[in-house]
C-alpha cells in the first residue's frame, strides 16, 4: 500500500493530495519564501469556499490532512484553528470572491519572478519557448499598495479581468498564478519561474536579445495550451517520486 492509498474521512481528498504534493515540490524547488506564501483551491461552485495551507506552516511539511477549509464570505474563518493569516485571507479571499474562474491560486515570492516584478518594465519578452508560453497571457500590477490585506486583495483580484491572462506579476511583490486545477496551476507556476530565470540570466549577459516575432510567440503559446496532458503527467510524476520516497504528503 502506498501513501496515496490512504483515505482519511475528509472531503475532497484527491484534491488535497494534489495540493499537498504541489506544496512539497514548491519547497523542494525553492520557489517558496519561508512560511509566507499561500496556495488555495476552490471547492464550491462559486469558488468562495476553498482549501488553503494552515497559517505559517512550512511547505515542506504540509500533508493533505493539514489543509484547512476557508470561506471567503465568512470572516469568522479567521477565528478557526490554524486560520489563515490576514494577508492570506485578504489576497486569496479577495481573489476567490471576485474572480470565479480562478479555481486554484498559487502565490509565491520565487526569486526570478520577483526579480522580474522589481524591474521598471516587468514584461516578459518571448526570447525562448518557455517565455513564449506566456505571450499576452500575463497581467502586471503596477500599483503595489503594501501588505495584501482585504482591500489590497480585492484590488489585485480585479486585474484578472481577461480569462486568457492567468499570471499576475505583482509589481514590487511576487507572482500570482491561477488555473482550473492544481496540476494546471503548478505546471504554470513552474514554467513561469523557468521563463523568468531565462530572461533574467539573458539580461545579465549584456548581449542583445533574440526576440521572437509576435506571430510566432502567439502560435507557440497556443500550441502549448493545447499540448495534451502535460500538466497532469507532470504532477503525477512528482507524486510518484514522493511515493517512492515514502513521503507522508498524502496522509
Amino acid at each position: 500500500m502506498t501513501v496515496t492509498d490512504l483515505r482519511p474521512n475528509m472531503d475532497h481528498w484527491p484534491e488535497r493530495v494534489d495540493l499537498a504534493a504541489a506544496f512539497r515540490w514548491t519547497a523542494r524547488l525553492n520557489l517558496h519564501e519561508a512560511v509566507a506564501n499561500h496556495f488555495s483551491l476552490a471547492i464550491s461552485d462559486d469558488g468562495t469556499r476553498f482549501l488553503m495551507n494552515p497559517n505559517q506552516m512550512h511547505f515542506s511539511r504540509i500533508r493533505a490532512s493539514d489543509l484547512i477549509v476557508v470561506d471567503a464570505n465568512d470572516p469568522e474563518t479567521l477565528n478557526g484553528p490554524d486560520a489563515p493569516d490576514p494577508t492570506a485571507w485578504g489576497l486569496h479571499g479577495g481573489l476567490h470572491r471576485h474572480c470565479a474562474h480562478a479555481r486554484c491560486a498559487m502565490h509565491v515570492h520565487s526569486i526570478h519572478a520577483t526579480v522580474l516584478a522589481s524591474l521598471a518594465d516587468s514584461r516578459l519578452p518571448p526570447i525562448d519557448q518557455n517565455c513564449a508560453t506566456f505571450f499576452n497571457r500575463v497581467v502586471i500590477d503596477e500599483n503595489y499598495g503594501g501588505l495584501a490585506f482585504e482591500d489590497e486583495g480585492a484590488r489585485c483580484a480585479q486585474l484578472f479581468s481577461d480569462p486568457k491572462q492567468k499570471v499576475m506579476v505583482m509589481g514590487n511583490h511576487g507572482v500570482m498564478i491561477i488555473g482550473d486545477t492544481v496540476a494546471e496551476t503548478f505546471n504554470r507556476l513552474y514554467y513561469f519561474e523557468r521563463a523568468a530565470e531565462t530572461y533574467i540570466r539573458a539580461l545579465q549577459t549584456g548581449q542583445p536579445l533574440r526576440i521572437l516575432s509576435d506571430a510566432v510567440a502567439e502560435k507557440t503559446a497556443r500550441e502549448l495550451e493545447q499540448y495534451p496532458e502535460q500538466d497532469i503527467r507532470h504532477l503525477a510524476e512528482l507524486k510518484a517520486i514522493l511515493d517512492a520516497e515514502n513521503s507522508n504528503y498524502a496522509s
